[in-house]
């Protein structure tokens, strides 16, 4: 384990090193910021099994549907500029939307996950995923599952073509540039949606998750192997053939779970949204790689790294005030077959206790984030001021947050005392 933890916090690193010898972590990154002061910084373990490289300060991992959070984040700022609005129509945005029974849908239940296209019903062509105008095009024509705005059921994948979209459409930059331009590079992130191949020697290949044979099914497992024309075997398996570690993937801008990025990025993208939108212009303190990127991905100096700190606005008050909000809530959501609660594209509290581990994903009350299938998480909590990241390379069991995760969560706001 390299990287500092306030003495405060002591127990996130001893939760950070109890994954390693009780829980099978291979390599991974955790963060914790409180009212922009960075207390936790921590990453340790092997970057890659085989080679047994070890885990580096700036090695990044794709966070699955944590890009989720990222792409919400581009159409909410967008929102608060009064460019993009809630309850327009879809169409007003993207006319070609219009048809198959999405006339009425609104932009807020693209980011709700009630607009009813969790999947594609016919095969995803070869490298699908990869091709942003194809799948735009599909999901254009689909027919909703149920009438849009009546249920809500997670977009596994397609919420990021389905939100990207609305933002390409508004801003006229792509998801992958937009994104850049408008957070990441303001808040020196290292955190990509479409990765330049400059950045590729530093990913962290992903290790599946195997669940041991007498393991207990969950309903949507069930579901899917039940029936390959449920939204769960569509929403997970209509993929053509996307391989997750390949560099078309990486490539790609795929915004419902495609980015790459480490715990330190997920932490600093949060913080605004956990201080009233206001951050600290300046480097994360102990951070070497900073600064704006070329055009091949590389870093290099930023001329606001050495000036004087400043504080700068990303997005207002109001508008994380209203976006963090309940927006639809369900006792069996349409797709993951469990309880589950969302705000305008993000995550909220789900505490299922009647489920078995990896079907909660437990923060605070007025918390708000995602989770990135295999357990990591990035969230901010503006009533303690905390923003928070975990990214790791093995994957873990469950839908939501499984034990590691929790219990550096756990550990963040027990430090909180």
């Amino acid at each position: 384990m390299q990287g500092h933890c306030e003495r405060e916090f002591e127990a996130v690193a001893a939760a950070f090193v109890n994954n390693f010898k009780v829980h099978g972590e291979l390599g991974a990154s955790v963060s914790v910021t409180v009212g922009g002061r960075k207390v936790v910084d921590l990453w340790g373990g092997l970057r890659d099994a085989k080679t047994a490289e070890p885990w580096e300060e700036d090695t990044v991992s794709i966070v699955f549907s944590c890009t989720k959070a990222a792409t919400a984040l581009c159409a909410q700022i967008l929102i608060d500029r009064g460019q993009l609005e809630l309850d327009a129509p879809v169409a007003r945005y993207w006319p070609e939307f219009a048809q198959a029974g999405k006339e009425d849908a609104t932009v807020i239940m693209t980011l709700n996950h009630s607009v009813g296209l969790p999947a594609l019903r016919e095969p995803v062509k070869a490298g699908g995923y990869y091709d942003w105008d194809y799948m735009v095009e599909r999901l254009a024509r689909e027919a909703p599952f149920w009438q849009p705005g009546t249920r809500n059921g997670y977009h596994m994948i397609s919420f990021g073509w389905l939100v990207g979209e609305l933002v390409r459409r508004v801003s006229g930059q792509s998801l992958g540039a937009f994104f850049r331009s408008e957070i990441a590079v303001p808040l020196g992130l290292d955190f990509w949606i479409g990765l330049p191949q400059g950045i590729e020697p530093r990913v962290a290949p992903v290790i599946r998750f195997i669940p041991a044979p007498d393991a207990p099914r969950s309903d949507f497992t069930t579901a899917l192997l039940a029936n390959p024309q449920s939204i769960q075997y569509l929403s997970l398996l209509n993929n053509g053939g996307h391989q997750t570690d390949s560099r078309a993937a990486h490539a790609a801008e795929i915004g419902g779970g495609g980015g790459i990025s480490n715990a330190r990025a997920l932490a600093r993208m949060f913080e605004p949204l956990a201080n009233r939108g206001e951050f600290i212009d300046t480097k994360f303190v102990g951070h070497k790689i900073k600064g704006r990127e070329t055009n091949d991905g590389k870093l290099k100096d930023s001329a606001r790294s050495h000036g004087k700190n400043s504080t700068n606005r990303l997005i207002s008050a109001q508008r994380i005030e209203d976006m963090r909000q309940v927006s639809v809530q369900t006792d069996r959501d349409q797709t993951l077959l469990i309880p589950t609660r969302f705000a305008q594209g993000f995550m909220l509290r789900m505490d299922n206790p009647t489920l078995p581990t990896g079907h909660s994903v437990r923060i605070g009350e007025q918390a708000f984030g995602h989770v990135g299938a295999g357990g990591s998480i990035g969230f901010a909590d503006p009533q303690f001021a905390l923003s928070f990241g975990y990214t790791m390379n093995r994957m873990g069991g469950g839908l939501l947050l499984n034990e590691r995760g929790q219990a550096l969560v756990d550990a963040a706001y027990a430090g909180l005392k």
